[in-house]
């Protein structure tokens, strides 16, 4: 029986400001609970502290049952990782250090075959037996044939950085989800699944009996899964013990009941002050008055010392400006166009103004559709493609790779401007930044940001570029909710065309066409969001 208990977690940020206090909860066996907030509000940090990534500024953590952790960079690796690091980075702390000694006597023997190093061999492997390895290399042999196709033998020494971003995830979730950790810490599990593969994680969460805190910006997902809602705000959180449905209800008479209660606290404070006041005057003549002064002013300030409660938090709102403008009648135009060793030759046209959903499972091609319309010369493909007159591309990337802008503050990248993006002063960037509310990041380094405000940096960007053609790559799967509807009601009213490969079913709901690439290769258009597409058959 596993559980995970918070008591009272504060931390503060190396500059000295609060990010969060006095945040306590508790997860139980078979309890599914969700961990929602702004974008920058803690979530991530906050599950880097529950795994003991970092350390809290004050409370305590219990867990019982063992923890298992997902990080939320799974899924954007593109390093030399190979499948068996990948599984070991989410094992026991035990295995990892017998794999690492194992790994490095297998190396000597390389160099010395000697009797010591024979012994040095003999003793790793009882090492690794002792801590698990055998039962996990059963595990990650079922796991690789479920995730991949293959079995471990076969997958162990493939890069991870050649796996799909979902295939990455599942491998992992697969491996969390069937093995024994009790407690489960699940860092955006979501992300990069296709819609098939978000059914199953919705499936296997349920039937896991586990105690499970995730963070997810899917409504659907959440609806579905969640029992229990965590939610980070006014830097502290505070718990819903209603499934995420009821959420939005709870969260909006939360916030009136916050707002009478400091209502009545400041009517309270003022007919004290008042008082004070009044029989402060009436003690200047009547002696006999001083008593009451003295007690009215005691009672005044115990008042205060109870402290005032808070008010509703600031809601922030995303302001995005994307304008675009009047491009050719023909947006795209594909004839024969195939993905070489992906899909099939397609063609399609693209209009102004369309809203085009580009949806199928996961490794079938549609990001690589995606990096060469935005003119990527490293996409292999056959067949023509073509842009319309004054139509210029902006590419929202899945896994905000961008190695030009590690290193450097927000302020310095809008400064310094970029290809068609011309450079802004630091007034123009931070007025900029606050609409995307992220004026409070200004000075921090891009890599330094959670994924959601890099997603909304990402989208400033596009905003700024000047582009005429959206091609969006999975926009939301970082996003909070607030700015994944701002972002929703800003493609309404862009003037121009907009691509997007989603498998975000709520914001598909939001798109007029639908092109679908297809389990067998088969590129089509389709009428209305096709979810149930299984994963394309290849060689693995």
């Amino acid at each position: 029986m596993g559980f995970l208990e918070a008591n009272g977690l504060a931390y503060r940020l190396d500059d000295g400001r609060q990010l969060f206090r006095d945040v306590s909860f508790r997860v139980s066996t078979g309890q599914i609970t969700a961990l929602v907030g702004a974008n920058g509000a803690g979530k991530t940090t906050l599950l880097r502290i529950l795994s003991s990534e970092l350390t809290a500024t004050e409370g305590a953590i219990s867990v019982q049952g063992g923890l298992g952790v997902m990080p939320q960079f799974i899924g954007s690796l593109r390093d030399e990782t190979t499948v068996r690091d990948l599984l070991l980075a989410v094992a026991p702390q035990a295995l990892r250090a017998a794999a690492a000694e194992l790994d490095a006597v297998e190396l000597a023997l390389m160099e010395t075959d000697d009797a010591d190093t024979q012994f040095r061999y003999a003793h790793a492997l009882q090492e690794w037996g002792e801590a698990g390895g055998y039962d996990a290399e059963v595990l990650w042999d079922t796991v690789t044939v479920s995730a991949l196709g293959v079995p471990f033998d076969r997958a162990r020494f493939r890069e991870v950085g050649t796996l799909s971003g979902g295939e990455q995830k599942r491998l992992v979730l697969e491996t969390l989800l069937r093995g024994r950790d009790q407690v489960l810490l699940l860092d955006e599990p979501d992300n990069y699944l296709d819609v098939p593969g978000k059914r199953w994680l919705e499936q296997r969460l349920a039937e896991s009996g586990k105690a499970v805190l995730l963070v997810s910006h899917d409504r659907e997902l959440l609806a579905g899964v969640a029992t229990h809602v965590v939610t980070v705000e006014g830097e502290t959180a505070w718990v819903h013990g209603g499934g995420f449905r009821t959420w939005h209800a709870a969260r909006e008479a939360r916030w009136e009941r916050m707002a009478e209660l400091r209502l009545r606290w400041d009517e309270e404070h003022a007919k004290l002050v008042e008082l004070v006041r009044w029989l402060g005057q009436l003690a200047k003549y009547h002696e006999s008055m001083a008593p009451k002064y003295k007690a009215a002013q005691t009672r005044l300030r115990k008042f205060e010392e109870a402290g005032t409660p808070p008010l509703p938090p600031r809601q922030e709102k995303v302001k995005p400006r994307l304008r675009g403008g009047r491009t050719g009648i023909r947006a795209i135009t594909c004839e024969q166009l195939e993905l070489t060793g992906l899909m099939r030759p397609f063609g399609t046209e693209v209009f102004f103004g369309d809203r085009l959903a580009v949806l199928g499972s996961n490794g079938s091609g549609k990001s690589h559709f995606l990096r060469l319309l935005a003119g990527d010369p490293h996409v292999a493909h056959t067949g023509r493609w073509k842009l319309g007159a004054r139509v210029v591309p902006g590419l929202f990337a899945q896994t905000h790779r961008h190695p030009e802008w590690v290193g450097r503050t927000l302020l310095d990248i809008l400064w310094r401007g970029e290809g068609d993006r011309s450079g802004m002063d630091q007034g123009a960037a931070s007025g900029a930044l606050s609409r995307y509310g992220l004026a409070g990041s200004r000075e921090q380094r891009f890599e330094t940001l959670s994924g959601g405000q890099q997603a909304r940096f990402q989208i400033l960007l596009l905003e700024l570029s000047g582009a005429t053609l959206l091609l969006l790559d999975e926009p939301t799967d970082n996003l909070d909710l607030t700015s994944a509807e701002a972002l929703s009601d800003a493609l309404e009213s862009f003037e121009g065309t907009v691509v997007a490969v989603t498998h975000d079913r709520w914001f598909a709901r939001s798109f007029d066409r639908f092109l679908v690439f297809r389990a067998d290769g088969e590129v089509a258009e389709a009428d209305a969001p096709v979810w149930d597409e299984p994963r394309v058959e290849r060689a693995r």
